[in-house]
Parts: structure tokens; C-alpha cells; sequence
């Protein structure tokens, strides 16, 4: 098994928060699309003839501001030099504005079978803050026409902790998102990350930092309301009635190796961590001179440790001590004595698996960062 990720970084706008690489050049998407093209012509093969793609994801950045050609383009180099597996999941990223009826349409002669949509709040001054282009009335419109065309794999993605948000705000946005009977759902604390708008806004002193204990409750409130509509918490931020986990997210967490196509994409192979570029103009320029712009890591056991500690504590599933080595089992579990004895973790004696408690979750980061090898 292996994933395949295709990075696309155009937006019609930068959100304040996103701390992830985008741009707003949406003359290149062409020369980008066949530099997409070109990257995998040139890694066809890599991951090895017997591991067939199970997952492709199609993130950003925003995909659906690339044209239904284009996207037609990139599906048919992706079959063409890969063997792609006939139930395979297959999500493209949209945003709520981008889903006119034209490009549902469009979508459907392409095989695409999940959507991931970022509906982030429903509530227009927030989306504003934000600055997001869609109104919370387009996301309910966007649902209405993937449900009329067939689609029956949808998630959304929200966010609480935006400043001055109450628990009753927070509320009425998760009764909103049940409303829709969506197949999955994620949901992030909104974060202040380095270089970002909002980070400036900081600065410059026209928000505060979020109360930590609201943040809590909300969080609380959400897997409260999730799990009671029958939604699986099967990962920190992510839920999903039964049988539409995302696969694709989950091969990241469980160590399934993958590839990442585009600007400041990365790849996995077990072996090796590798990322290109995140700069538009010198991937497509190196791309269409036949040379990939990327920088590779050779992975140790101590940093396969570190990454296992970092991705398996986020499952519902745990970390299965059986997997490490003698020594990492050593040192991970007298480290981990602490938080058994204050709750946050819990030990399963008899398949030795290592889980964050509901306490544990809120403050997962603090217990993975005191569990990796320094």
C-alpha cells in the first residue's frame, strides 16, 4: 500500500492563520499543472511495483481554484504512471465558493470520491476575520449540490478558539455541522503560528491569546456532542461515522509510506523523509530542467522512535510498545510513568498499547514532547 499526495498552493486569498505554503499566482497554474505532471513522469516506480496507491489527496492551498481540464490533466498522468488501486480514496480539497455547479458537474467526470471541504465557521464575521471568501450560506450550498451529485463521503473542517468566541457560539456552529449528517469531520483549535497575519495581529495587540480553559471546554464539548451523534473520535482532531475514517490522514499516522508531488510536498519510504521546494517559481523552473528541488533526511532509529511517539499517541489506537525496540520501550515507558500516574496516559497490560486519556488529549503535544528522545 501507498499514498499519493498532490500539493496544490493556489488561493484566491491568504487566510490569516495558514501557515502552510500558498500563493495567490494563479496566472501559473498551468506551467505548475504540467510541472506536476512532469514530477511524476519522473518518479514513476519509486515507492516499488508491488505497492499499488490506495490513497491520493489533493491538499493546499486550495485545489478547487485549479480548472476542471487541469485537474483532468493531473488524473490522467497520475494513472498513467501509477497503478492505482480500484477502491482506492481519492479526496480533492475544496473551498465553498469554488462549488459552483459546473464544477460539480466536472468533478464527476474525474474520480474523485471524497471531498474535504473547509467550512471553518459558520458565522460571517468570524469568516471575515478569518479572511475567507466564502459566506456560511455557500457552505450549505456546496453540500446541497456534492449530495444532489452523488457524493456520499464528505468531511468538513471547523475551528473554535477565534477571539471572543464563547461556548455558545462554539455550539451553535457544531449543531450547524451535525445539521448536514456529513461522513467526517475535523476540527482545530485555531493556532497562532510564526509569520502569520494573525501573528502580527498579536503583536500589534488587536487580539489577546485565548483563554486556555474555554479552549478546554470547547474541545470537551465538541467529543461530547460528536460521539452522542455517533461520530468514532479516532484521532485527536478528526471524527468519522463508521467506515469513512480518512485513509489518506491515517497512513500518516500509522507509518504507511507515501509520495508528495508539488511545491513543499513531502515524501516517506520508511527510510527516508524527503520535501521539495516551497517555492513556486524555482520547483516549476528546476522541474522543467529534468531535476527535482528537494532535500532528503536519512531516518535513524532514534528519530523513527521520535516520529512513531509523535503520530501513533494521536490515534484512537495508541502506540503499540511491541513495535519498538527493547530500548525505546525502555525509555518511553519511564518517561511515561508520570503521566500513568496522573492520568493522562493509560497502559493496556495485556496488548501493550499506550493511550492518551481524555485529560491526556487537551494536553497531548506537552506528554509527546516529554516522551521523544532528546
Amino acid at each position: 500500500m501507498a499514498g499519493l499526495y498532490i500539493h496544490i498552493p493556489f488561493c484566491g486569498s491568504r487566510c490569516v492563520y495558514c501557515g502552510f505554503y500558498s500563493t495567490t499566482a494563479l496566472e501559473l497554474r498551468q506551467r505548475y499543472v504540467d510541472a506536476l505532471c512532469r514530477e511524476l513522469n519522473m518518479r514513476k516506480g519509486e515507492l516499488g511495483i508491488r505497492n499499488d496507491i490506495h490513497t491520493i489527496y489533493l491538499g493546499g492551498g486550495t485545489p478547487s481554484q485549479i480548472t476542471i481540464p487541469q485537474l483532468r490533466q493531473l488524473f490522467d498522468t497520475i494513472y498513467k504512471y501509477n497503478k492505482v488501486a480500484t477502491d482506492a480514496e481519492i479526496t480533492i480539497e475544496c473551498n465553498p465558493d469554488d462549488v459552483t455547479d459546473a464544477f460539480v458537474e466536472g468533478l464527476q467526470t474525474l474520480p474523485v470520491n471524497r471531498i474535504s471541504m473547509g467550512a471553518q465557521t459558520f458565522d460571517d464575521t468570524r469568516l471575515k476575520f478569518l479572511h475567507r471568501r466564502h459566506t456560511a450560506s455557500q457552505v450549505v450550498e456546496a453540500i446541497d449540490r456534492f449530495r444532489k451529485n452523488g457524493y456520499t463521503n464528505i468531511s468538513i473542517d471547523l475551528m473554535y478558539g477565534f477571539p471572543d468566541e464563547t461556548l455558545d457560539d462554539w455550539n451553535h456552529d457544531i449543531t450547524q455541522a451535525l445539521s448536514f449528517k456529513v461522513e467526517h469531520l475535523s476540527a482545530y483549535c485555531l493556532t497562532i503560528e510564526e509569520g502569520t497575519p494573525l501573528q502580527q495581529m498579536l503583536l500589534d495587540g488587536k487580539i489577546m491569546e485565548n483563554d486556555e480553559e474555554l479552549e478546554r471546554q470547547m474541545y470537551e464539548t465538541l467529543i461530547d456532542r460528536l460521539e452522542t451523534a455517533g461520530y468514532e473520535h479516532y484521532e485527536i482532531s478528526n471524527f468519522a461515522r463508521q467506515g469513512y475514517r480518512s485513509h489518506h490522514n491515517s497512513s500518516y499516522w500509522n507509518g504507511t509510506p507515501y509520495i508528495g508531488i508539488g511545491a513543499a510536498a513531502h515524501s516517506y519510504d520508511i527510510r527516508t523523509r524527503s520535501w521539495n521546494v516551497s517555492d513556486l517559481h524555482q520547483y516549476i523552473d528546476n522541474i522543467q530542467r529534468g531535476k527535482r528541488p528537494y532535500e532528503e533526511e536519512l531516518l535513524d532509529d532514534d528519530t523513527r522512535y521520535n516520529d512513531t511517539i509523535t503520530v501513533a499517541l494521536r490515534t484512537r489506537e495508541g502506540l503499540d510498545l511491541t513495535t519498538l525496540s527493547e530500548r525505546h520501550r525502555s525509555y518511553c515507558l519511564q518517561n511515561a510513568r508520570r503521566f500513568l500516574n496522573d492520568g493522562l496516559l493509560t497502559l493496556d497490560s495485556v496488548s501493550r498499547f499506550l493511550h492518551l486519556t481524555r485529560r491526556g488529549l487537551f494536553v497531548s503535544d506537552m506528554i509527546m514532547t516529554e516522551l521523544i528522545g532528546q
